[in-house]
């Protein structure tokens, strides 16, 4: 394995565990389909009730307990249907479960992410960031406003459910933003997230109805920028070619 290699499958691994999404035991599938993962629902760092008056605690809880739970399930049983059909050689609906495990897989990656790049407000969500992540934003987006603005914009045009995401570019050192829907839609090849929202109506009906640019806006105030630069600073500096 080549060292870009290596340091890239690193510092990915650096950035998913921080999130929640492995670091639990693996085991061989029974009729020797290989080795998979038991994803588990991530406790939040937080009460349900911690964002309000921006999130409340109802929505909190539902999206937790029942959007991300099941997405973890989803991808459970996506990828042991998957080595399963290797295990006997019938990948007749290989085109269904591979489907299965990129929709929930991206549901668990982009949500364990998400509860982490959120904080109580005035303790440690909101504001702006610092250092080093608010020179590459005002490099990347020209200030802080016009990265606001660009965000806020994609989060709000996002046909359907999906979400805007913050990602590093390790090709050129950039920072871009991009769309996903569903949760895997539009997804870009060569390209890192760092910080996303999710704009699925699950995530603000309960408090601001059918109107998402108020919950986006709304969501500024709980942004976790501590976490996201921890986030950039676990795959800054890597190569993907």
């Amino acid at each position: 394995m080549s060292q870009t290699r290596r340091d890239f499958l690193m510092a990915s691994s650096s950035l998913i565990t921080a999130s929640g999404v492995i670091g639990v035991p693996m085991s061989t599938f029974a009729q020797t389909g290989g080795a998979i993962t038991e994803h588990k629902l991530p406790e939040l760092p937080y009460p349900y009730d911690a964002l309000e008056p921006y999130i409340d605690a109802r929505t909190m809880e539902l999206h937790h307990t029942k959007h991300h739970a099941a997405y973890v399930k989803g991808l459970n049983t996506a990828e042991s249907a998957l080595a399963e059909a290797r295990a006997k050689n019938d990948f007749l609906l290989i085109q269904h479960w591979s489907k299965q495990a990129a929709f929930h897989g991206g549901g668990h990656f982009l949500h364990s992410m998400f509860w982490k790049v959120m904080a109580p407000p005035g303790n440690g969500g909101g504001g702006k960031p610092e250092g080093e992540l608010l020179g590459l934003i005002e490099r990347d987006f020209g200030s802080f406003e016009s990265f606001q603005a660009h965000f806020s914009a994609a989060a709000n045009a996002v046909e359907g459910g999906g979400w805007a995401l913050l990602h590093y570019r390790p090709i050129d050192g950039r920072l871009i933003v991009l769309q996903a829907e569903n949760q895997h839609k539009l997804t870009a090849w060569g390209v890192l997230p760092i910080m996303g929202i999710d704009v699925w109506e699950h995530a603000y009906y309960l408090k601001y109805q059918n109107n998402r640019s108020e919950y986006v806006k709304a969501w500024w105030n709980v942004v976790n920028w501590s976490q996201v630069a921890k986030n950039l600073g676990a795959i800054k500096g890597i190569a993907l070619l």
